[in-house]
């Protein structure tokens, strides 16, 4: 565990520009035609040829996808460290057993959660449906000390950054496919195989496309009785 906790602040940036972060673009990111839609929501499962050990096997979350950076989250990295270890930075964490997660390769030492809720948090801001993620210690503090569960509230060290048009880049060489995030999804009770089912799901649509294709093929348009039979 880092022996000093940063806090990854939300508002116009979500995060700041550093030379192994995300870098600030005075544009909105272009995307290429016919290529996968960005933005904030969209979760991005890693290809089998993806072999980068930070982000092999990976899921993330896109928090964040706009001029001001792309940030996402790995949310099938749970890690073994319990909330507990946090106690020194956040009192409610105090004999919390519910695991930490490794967000990603970016600022190890910041903190970001994603909460599950029906209204908005205060201090917190929209991802998708009704998850949000929280980046302030007064928002943390109260949220974990109001017992949120595991199955609505997961907290993250670190996170994953992209430079102007990188992300876009790697989607070009197949390196991610792009799904549209749901909460059940993000709070998956099983994080562990979350992309080895995501994985699998996507290669039976791709099969099934396929077997499609080849019955349309060997199918006439049209088809005429054969005389004399």
């Amino acid at each position: 565990m880092p022996a000093r906790l940063l806090w990854i602040v939300a508002g116009a940036a979500l995060v700041a520009s550093t030379a192994t972060a995300v870098r600030r673009r005075a544009f909105t990111p272009a995307q290429a035609p016919g290529a996968p839609e960005l933005a904030a929501g969209k979760i991005l499962v890693a290809r089998r040829n993806l072999l980068d050990p930070n982000f092999a096997q990976t899921v993330i979350l896109l928090v964040q996808y706009d001029e001001d950076g792309t940030v996402g989250l790995i949310i099938n990295r749970q890690t073994k460290v319990p909330l507990s270890r946090l106690s020194k930075e956040i009192e409610s964490a105090k004999g919390k057993s519910d695991p930490l997660y490794a967000g990603g390769p970016v600022e190890t030492s910041g903190l970001l959660a994603l909460f599950r809720s029906r209204t908005k948090p205060e201090d917190a801001r929209h991802v998708a449906g009704d998850v949000y993620v929280i980046s302030t210690k007064a928002a943390l503090e109260k949220t974990i000390a109001a017992g949120a569960a595991p199955s609505t509230f997961r907290l993250y060290l670190g996170y994953a950054g992209w430079d102007a048009e990188q992300l876009e880049w790697e989607i070009g060489m197949d390196s991610w496919n792009v799904l549209p995030a749901n909460a059940g999804m993000v709070f998956d009770a099983h994080p562990e195989t979350l992309w080895s089912r995501l994985v699998e799901q996507e290669g039976m649509q791709i099969a099934r496309l396929s077997e499609a294709i080849e019955i349309r093929s060997v199918i006439p348009a049209r088809v005429e009785l054969v005389p004399g039979l």
